[in-house]
């Protein structure tokens, strides 16, 4: 397998997971391709072409060449600089590391995070939140993620990745679609009806069981146990944290109860105001789940998958 399959297979399922839809996906791209013929040739340099075929802003080929092969593949959630030095060192004693595959972007992908938030205008929508109101709700939000991740040091881990010869890739939206739609079939298969009914269904998974036992696992931190769950939003894609001000919304279209992999204390006491029960299922467990959808498929065509990085790494073949 060559670094650019790896890299289509994530691409490929993350679209075939994504909560817009073929359709929702095939209208972002299509106007992305309006917006780039719309350019004179001096700006058309500067665009990033690689949008008009891949939604997710978020997710790249690092460094490295597409076409190197791959056999064996060094996975975490987030892969830094100390993990791009722990796969020299692992290559120093003789294991082979073809490339890394980070969860959280890094480089060009962790500036660009920002775009892909789009992706929970529709969700909101979905859950019965006007369209216009959510775009609103989500522009501000947008924006104040853009400007904080503008000072950040964007490339250094690319930059230790490349000079240390090392393919790296990073794989987010694409993963965090797949657990969302994971857990989505999994609630509707089992129909859970109280809060802790909806907890008690998380532990079954190996992920979020292996969590727990490191203290990191499901947790209602608005809400009680046995309240009845009513409509649950499974908040697990969209980049990044929302905006606090689509919790009044969510409420007033009927939702019941948020699962969500983090949510800052902010985030928190704005839901629990609107009644809204709150389950943290837990960051590097939803992550780790996600990705592993995805490892699978290298997994079945012979790539061997190294965990590293917070990655509880459990197959499904």
């Amino acid at each position: 397998m060559k670094i650019g399959e790896v890299f289509e297979i994530a691409i490929r399922k993350g679209i075939a997971a994504d909560p817009r839809g073929e359709v929702g996906i095939r209208r972002e791209l299509d106007r992305r391709k309006k917006d780039y013929e719309s350019l004179d040739e001096r700006e058309r340099k500067d665009f990033d072409q690689e949008t008009l075929t891949n939604p997710y802003s978020d997710s790249r080929v690092l460094c490295g060449d597409p076409e190197s092969d791959v056999q064996r593949v060094l996975a975490g959630i987030d892969m830094e600089v100390g993990e791009i030095l722990l796969a020299d060192r692992l290559r120093e004693r003789g294991d082979r590391i073809d490339l890394i595959i980070s969860h959280h972007p890094e480089g060009k992908a962790l500036a660009a995070l920002y775009d892909v938030m789009h992706i929970q205008e529709d969700e909101l929508h979905q859950l019965g939140v006007p369209i216009n109101v959510a775009e609103g709700l989500m522009s501000e939000r947008i924006a104040e993620v853009e400007r904080r991740f503008m000072p950040i040091n964007h490339n250094r881990s690319v930059d230790a990745a490349a000079l240390l010869g090392i393919p790296m890739i990073c794989v987010h939206t694409p993963a965090d679609n797949l657990v969302q739609g994971f857990l989505n079939r999994y609630f509707a298969e089992h129909g859970p009806q109280t809060v802790g009914d909806i907890v008690k269904l998380l532990k079954d998974i190996p992920e979020y069981r292996e969590a727990g036992k490191r203290n990191a696992g499901p947790k209602i931190v608005a809400g009680k146990e046995k309240r009845q769950a009513g409509k649950i939003f499974v908040d697990m894609t969209g980049g990044t944290s929302g905006s606090k001000k689509s919790y009044e919304k969510l409420s007033a279209a009927g939702v019941g109860t948020i699962v969500g992999m983090h949510m800052s204390e902010e985030h928190r006491r704005e839901a629990e105001k609107y009644f809204l029960n709150v389950i943290i299922a837990g960051h590097m467990a939803s992550d780790s789940l996600g990705l592993n959808l995805f490892l699978d498929e290298l997994a079945g065509q012979g790539v061997e998958i190294i965990p590293c990085s917070g990655l509880l790494r459990f197959s499904r073949l």
